[in-house]
Parts: structure tokens; sequence; C-alpha cells
């Protein structure tokens, strides 16, 4: 299975080494053309506005959402999950505009307030270590989301389909269970 990991910004060789580590195959992408050459793509963390920008600018918007239509999994994390979602709080315009949550941007504080913590999420494991850096939050989800985690009764994780996103950020831990589960997500959407 190849996974893309786009690479506009963000911890792309973390995705990647942890891509390698659940058993797929990564691969980093920064033309549109690549998309047809994988399975799955993960959006990265970094800052959602400059990621949209460059979206927009090397043509992502359209390709990503022609991806998705496929039924090609997307897996969004901290940004990336700002990326994915239909409404942003305070923001008139969404990114890609696919998964069916309203988010809150740096919803978990600064820099300074970053933080770790243990998660059970659905469908993955309990005591899965998620790392929150300027982290957005699901404030909503639409009748078609499954919430897969919570930290301190708020939504953290959820799912729809063939699309995954997390407030966190996965690849900067050892484990990858989490980047399992979505290669399980690719495996079933072929």
């Amino acid at each position: 299975m190849k996974i893309g990991v786009l690479s506009l910004q963000g911890a792309v060789a973390e995705h990647i080494h942890m891509i390698e580590k659940a058993g797929g195959d990564g691969i980093v992408v920064k033309r549109t053309d690549q998309l047809p050459g994988i399975d799955g793509i993960i959006i990265p963390g970094g800052e959602s506005t400059t990621i949209g920008k460059l979206m927009r600018t090397y043509g992502f918007i359209d390709a990503l959402r022609e991806f998705s239509l496929q039924g090609k999994p997307l897996f969004g994390t901290c940004a990336g999950l700002i990326v994915l979602a239909k409404e942003i709080s305070g923001q008139e315009e969404a990114h890609l505009g696919l998964m069916d949550i309203r988010v809150a941007r740096n919803a978990f504080g600064r820099q300074r307030e970053s933080f770790e913590a243990d998660l059970d999420i659905k469908g993955v494991d309990k005591d899965v270590r998620a790392v929150f850096i300027r982290a957005p939050l699901i404030e909503q989800v639409g009748s078609g989301v499954d919430v897969l985690a919570t930290y301190r009764d708020q939504i953290v994780a959820a799912r729809q389909g063939h699309l995954l996103a997390a407030s966190f950020h996965p690849e900067l831990t050892d484990d990858e269970r989490l980047h399992a589960y979505f290669l399980d997500m690719v495996r079933e959407s072929r």
C-alpha cells in the first residue's frame, strides 16, 4: 500500500516513518500528478491557513476533492483536521470541506500550553499516546461522523467513512497504532 503524505508543511518525515513502521510504503507528495499512484493520503499538521493557501497555489484543493470522491482515504492530523473540516469556527471559508465537522483552531491554547495525553481511541486501542500542539478541537459532528476519542469530554478524533481526523500529532510518538488503523481503512477501501 502506497500512502502519501502531503509535503507542503509539517512533520512529513515523521509521518513517513510511522507509515513504514505500520507496514505501509510512505510517499512524499509534492505534486498533484502523484495522487493517482497512491492509495491514501495524510495531511499533516502545521498552520492550516498556510497549508490552505499552498494547496490552492499548487492545485491540491480540486485534486484532493477528486481523490476523496474516488473513495480513497484521507487522514488529517492537527492542522490537517482543520483542512478536512466542512466548517471552521470564526472563518467564512473552509479548505477542502470534506468532513462533516465544525472545528475550532488553537482550542487547547498556544504553543506553551502543549501537552501529551493517553487516549482510548475507538477501534484502535486504549492508552494511545497523543501530542497536542496548538491543537484544534472538533466542536460538532454531523450524523454520519463517528467520534473515536475525547479528551476531557471534548472530541479529538473522528471518522466519517474514508475520512479520519485527529486533533493531535500521532507521528510525534513511538506509537504507530493510529497509522496502522489508517492503513486498515486503506485496505478496506481497495
